[in-house]
């Protein structure tokens, strides 16, 4: 009669401690921690707005400004302001092009980030029917959920980032769907920006007013959800 194989060795408690998922995901936290606390060094709405174009040369500003929004959306900047700097710098045409793939590019880190570090030791925790459905429509419809996630304008930017990476939404639908979704409300930030200089004309305005509506949309949104929590914790 043949001995069974001798079992691995046990991993040193280090090595442990270094794969667990709480460890990863501490390390997530620390990471979105330091991003976040580099803006008491540096201001990226500040320096998209007048500081690029006098200390970058300009066939370098496109690269520059694309690096920059990507950081800045990491370090939890808001968009709309990024957006706006992306029009009053480029105008309409450029301004929109690198607003969405600076925003595709700053999406990407947080994805993996997210997907690497902290997915493990959230995953379960998903518990009960309603996330468990969500969690499985996101697996199976990844390009569609996260479309659909894109285009509704009060959900912030990052936290999309992270219920994707959570979920299993593969990493290419997800840069996809983030390109496309967020085309609109870049559009309205960038426009308006960029014919700030006319309050009168027809871009202005149709721009302004779209603003208005995706704010208006949003503080719904949120009324909607304060009133749906006590009649939850009711029932």
């Amino acid at each position: 009669m043949l001995a069974p194989p001798p079992s691995p060795p046990a991993r040193p408690w280090p090595h442990r401690l270094a794969l667990s998922p709480w460890t990863r995901f501490a390390l997530l936290v620390v990471i979105l921690g330091a991003a976040a606390g580099s803006l008491l060094l540096w201001d990226p709405a500040a320096l998209l707005s007048g500081g690029l174009t006098s200390t970058v040369p300009g066939i370098w500003q496109a690269p520059a400004f694309l690096a920059v929004y990507a950081l800045g959306t990491l370090a939890f900047v808001p968009r709309p302001a990024l957006n706006a700097a992306a029009g009053l710098l480029f105008g309409i045409e450029q301004g929109l092009l690198l607003a969405v793939l600076g925003t595709t590019l700053g999406a990407a880190p947080a994805f993996g980030l997210g997907r690497l570090l902290g997915r493990d030791a959230l995953r379960p925790l998903l518990r009960g029917r309603a996330l468990t459905a969500l969690d499985r429509r996101f697996t199976e419809q990844g390009f569609r959920s996260v479309l659909l996630l894109r285009l509704f304008p009060g959900l912030p930017f990052q936290a999309g980032n992270f219920a994707a990476a959570f979920s299993g939404v593969r990493f290419a639908p997800f840069l996809a769907a983030t390109a496309i979704g967020v085309v609109p409300s870049t559009a309205a930030y960038v426009v308006a920006a960029a014919s700030a200089r006319t309050p009168g004309s027809a871009a202005f305005v149709v721009s302004s007013g779209a603003i208005a509506l995706m704010v208006l949309v949003s503080l719904a949104s949120v009324w909607r959800a304060a009133r749906r929590r006590p009649r939850a914790e009711a029932a």
